[in-house]
């Protein structure tokens, strides 16, 4: 039908009360995007193995576009996701993604150091950015990241993938209800055996560092578990393998301090296989084993309980979690101020862990 017939048609029965049916006003009005197009920027192990399999079986996001400075990375996933050529982008020109009506969201899987420009840089383009854990190498990073996403008017979302998940959700509920009492103790530990030689997580200058990775696993966990932010640190860095480890730590030791007196001890390692929160409370106990695993959390008590539910893909809800935040304009259960958070405290224990002294919070 032409416009100015429609028009007049549509005009007449209007006049006579009749209501146009909503498969025909589907015509005019545009509709909402079922899913989100994401993009993800960095192509190793994260986004191969288990971001890209895990937008596969989300409902309200979908993988639309890469960036990559690799050809032969881009050849493989354009022919296994069935990806366009208008989708793929490089690090050179990154910013022409602002175009790209198709893509919604940028998911940023780079090292650390590199996390505060390309936020910057995708929130520039209009972009929602959801990027990964840590946040960025310093807090002044993190509110720079915040600030230019605040600025464009888009969402930012840190990937802690856990806080998405059962187990860590009701942790985190016990955490206000306090069934086993006051918390009188706790000690959290996250880590595994990373013998490469050559990789960011060895290099200072791209974020690397246990703090720049399996550090951060259990500082949020020991802030979910008590509800609480920590007053002040101490923390002592060493490395068993100085070949390995040059620049960077190989293990954090650290204590946090919350209000009220009560201590979190914390370990992060790259130098051997950890997974798990201890929790003493005044009228019993829980353990959480392990606390951060791709299968899910897994919770014991003192009263014999178990809690072990499993998702189909954790990545995967994370994921539509944050979409449907973004669909139904809500708040993003993981914002970058939780990153910030986070890395706030993980500017002290480098303080404290250097000058070998309390620092404060």
């Amino acid at each position: 039908m032409k416009r100015r017939n429609f028009i007049k048609y549509s005009g007449a029965i209007t006049a006579s009360g009749l209501i146009l049916p909503s498969s025909f006003a589907s015509v005019l009005v545009p509709k909402a995007k079922d899913k989100l197009g994401i993009a993800l920027v960095g192509l190793g192990y994260y986004s191969t193995d288990l971001l890209a399999p895990g937008l596969q079986f989300t409902d309200h996001c979908e993988l639309k576009g890469i960036v990559s400075g690799s050809p032969d990375k881009i050849a493989k996933w354009m022919s296994k996701y069935n990806l366009k050529d208008t989708n793929i982008y490089n690090y050179s020109n990154f910013d022409s993604i602002a175009n790209n009506q198709e893509i919604d969201v940028i998911y940023i899987v780079l090292p650390p150091s590199m996390h505060r420009e390309y936020t910057e840089r995708a929130a520039a383009a209009g972009k929602h950015v959801w990027c990964e854990k840590p946040m960025a190498p310093t807090a002044a990073d993190c509110q720079a990241m915040i600030d230019a996403c605040n600025k464009n008017k888009v969402s930012l979302a840190i990937g802690y993938r856990m806080q998405h998940e059962p187990q860590t959700q009701l942790i985190q509920k016990w955490a206000k209800e306090r069934p086993f009492g006051k918390i009188k103790s706790l000690t959290a530990k996250a880590g595994y055996r990373e013998n490469r030689t050559d990789h960011w997580k060895q290099k200072k200058a791209m974020g690397g560092g246990v703090m720049g990775d399996m550090g951060v696993y259990p500082l949020n966990a020991v802030r979910y578990v008590t509800g609480l932010e920590p007053v002040s640190v101490t923390a002592k860095a060493s490395t068993t393998r100085p070949e390995i480890y040059k620049e960077v730590e190989e293990t954090m030791n650290f204590e946090l301090e919350f209000p009220g007196g009560l201590v979190a001890s914390c370990e992060a390692s790259f130098g051997k296989n950890q997974n798990t929160i201890d929790v003493q409370c005044k009228k019993g106990w829980y353990k959480i084993e392990p606390f951060q695993a791709y299968s899910g959390a897994e919770i014991t008590t003192s009263d014999k309980r178990n809690f072990k539910e499993k998702l189909k893909h954790q990545q995967a809800k994370q994921m539509d979690d944050d979409a449907m935040a973004i669909k139904n304009n809500k708040p993003m259960a993981v914002p970058g101020e939780e990153g910030l958070k986070d890395m706030r405290v993980v500017d002290a224990i480098y303080k404290s862990a250097a000058s070998g002294r309390e620092v404060k919070i």
